[in-house]
């Protein structure tokens, strides 16, 4: 299963369904960063130099970050807003599940009704 670092935007119902499926997740208030105001790039320095996936909804600062990035990442997956919290963590899950490997990698999670 993969292991996550999530930052403030990720809804604790979301969190704790990874966690029933099987990921570890570490979240920004579990690391001592919450209400940080800990820039972007930093936030995704942190994942990557503990070998995990960033997970967030803040998809325009993400996708920017991993298209100019100079490092390598655990990879980065940003999602759109669902108040369905069971069945985003269940997208999420199943495509990583696809990906493989997801070094580098950049994965978008969308909701059923969004492109």
């Amino acid at each position: 299963m993969a292991r996550f670092y999530t930052n403030e935007n990720i809804a604790l119902p979301v969190v704790e369904e990874l966690r029933r499926l099987g990921h570890v997740v570490l979240t920004s208030l579990d690391a001592g960063k919450a209400n940080a105001s800990v820039p972007d790039s930093q936030v995704l320095d942190f994942a990557a130099k503990d070998s995990r996936i960033l997970l967030t909804h803040n998809r325009r600062h993400f996708m920017r970050l991993h298209a100019h990035r100079q490092l390598d990442h655990s990879g980065i997956v940003v999602c759109t807003v669902d108040s369905d919290f069971s069945a985003l963590a269940f997208r999420i899950h199943s495509e990583l599940a696809l990906a493989g490997d997801t070094t580098n990698l950049l994965i978008r999670i969308n909701r059923p009704d969004q492109p």
